[in-house]
């Protein structure tokens, strides 16, 4: 019974997904028909942004619950119940405790310290939410196709200057949490502020330094198009045809910047202020910079760092893992007859692809999330500054100089390959902890007198 269920949510899932890409192909083709040239982005704003975004974001309030209780072996959401004939006795998979928070965030007094400073205190959350969830309209969610004679781009926006957009709106969340913590007037509330802003400015500088290997390998830091970082990954850095088929070792980033990756992904979960980096709001040191915050406004904050973790995956899933580019077969699979008579099929097709791409890194970061215990906050400041940094730096060092040797990329594959097959010999063969050892092995525990 637990299999089909499992596996009439992932039906469910994969249908879910083709089905909203391919409602944002055929109402943006409609656009396109019916009023003028570019009016799809209004349909990608609306069905990508809104939609997408917003509602993997609701469900991911659910998700969260049930993935920490089944990792710690406990009950997850099953208390709220809908009080209808049938209904009542069932839990629903703990849907209905998302419509209570978003009821009792939405009722709730929002109430405004006396001493607070009421336009920067109402402004925090804003400034907290908004450049983070603006970030995803450079993200190309989908191939550009033909769609009613047509051409559909599946993007909100695709600026020439691309990640220097993302860097631009990616500082500005600091802002929201410095000012969360000093207008509310509360000292518990201001040390929160002035610890995320180290934390997140330390990071900042390892999230840009990232890239830099990225953009001098493809020579663009434009996203999406014919020329954007993402379209380049459909080469292949070694490929051959078998019957049409085509086969190879793509150039990903993930495997010409192995190190940018993991950078990117370490600054990134930083800068959402997850555990093991919750150091702006651990309780067992300080409070928080919401501490002064109640009902939607602290809602707000609360639904920004979902939605950070959907931005900042489908932004790795974009520069590293090919987007919405199949590692092999990506030609033969677009070639087919079928897609070509029906393009939107092949466009949702794709945007599943993606959106897969992007659950699979939200379910990895969530793991970390409820398996490693919160750091010290030394220890995150010297991430940050003595690592993350200085191996940045490094990396943009090698990266010039391979390319200088080698405009094709290959020599940055090698090396990424031999990278991720060290870091994989690294990790089996670190030693585990005696407590992850059988009974049997463990040292027999001293008798009590």
């Amino acid at each position: 019974m637990r299999r089909l269920t499992i596996t009439v949510a992932f039906l469910t899932i994969f249908a879910s997904l083709f089905g909203g890409m391919a409602a944002a192909y055929a109402l943006g083709g409609y656009l396109e028909s019916v009023w003028y040239t570019g009016a799809s982005a209004l349909s990608n704003l609306v069905i990508l942004m809104l939609v997408f975004v917003m509602v993997i974001a609701t469900l991911l309030t659910l998700a969260e619950r049930k993935w920490s209780a089944l990792m710690q072996n406990r009950v997850g959401p099953n208390r709220a119940r809908i009080h209808l004939p049938g209904l009542s006795s069932r839990s629903l998979a703990g849907i209905p405790h998302i419509i209570a928070d978003v009821v009792k965030m939405l009722t709730k007094e929002s109430f405004t310290p006396k001493a607070a400073n009421r336009f920067f205190y109402a402004l925090a959350p804003i400034l907290s939410f908004a450049p983070i969830f603006a970030l995803f309209a450079i993200v190309p969610a989908g191939p550009t196709l033909p769609v009613f004679g047509h051409e559909v781009a599946m993007v909100v926006a695709n600026p020439s200057f691309g990640l220097l957009y993302l860097f631009a709106l990616a500082s500005l969340a600091v802002f929201g949490t410095v000012l969360a913590g000093w207008a509310s007037n509360n000292k518990f509330s201001l040390l929160g502020g002035i610890r995320a802003c180290a934390q997140m400015i330390s990071y900042e500088i390892a999230l840009g330094l990232s890239l830099v290997g990225l953009m001098m390998a493809f020579a663009s830091i434009q996203l999406a198009g014919d020329s954007g970082m993402m379209e380049q990954q459909a080469q292949y850095l070694w490929g051959i045809q078998l019957d049409g088929f085509d086969v190879g070792i793509p150039a990903w980033g993930i495997l010409i910047q192995p190190v940018g990756f993991l950078l990117f992904f370490a600054a990134a979960f930083a800068e959402t202020r997850r555990t093991p980096f919750d150091m702006t709001e651990c309780e067992s040191e300080i409070i928080g910079y919401f501490v002064e915050y109640s009902g939607m406004r602290f809602g707000m904050f609360m639904v920004a760092e979902f939605v950070e973790m959907i931005v900042f995956s489908a932004i790795l899933t974009t520069l590293f893992l090919g987007g919405y580019h199949l590692p092999f077969g990506g030609q033969w699979f677009a070639n087919l007859a079928f897609f070509k008579d029906y393009p939107w099929v092949y466009g949702a097709t794709m945007g599943m692809v993606f959106w897969l791409k992007v659950l699979v890194l939200i379910y990895i970061q969530m793991n970390i999330r409820w398996t490693y215990v919160r750091f010290r906050y030394d220890q995150i400041q010297k991430l940050g500054w003595k690592i993350l940094i200085p191996l940045g730096i490094l990396n943009i060092f090698v990266t010039g100089a391979l390319l200088l040797m080698d405009t094709s990329m290959r020599s940055l594959g090698l090396l990424g390959i031999l990278e991720i097959l060290l870091i994989l010999i690294l990790i089996s063969s670190s030693p585990k902890s005696s407590l992850h050892k059988p009974i049997g092995q463990n040292e027999a525990l001293p008798s009590h007198h």
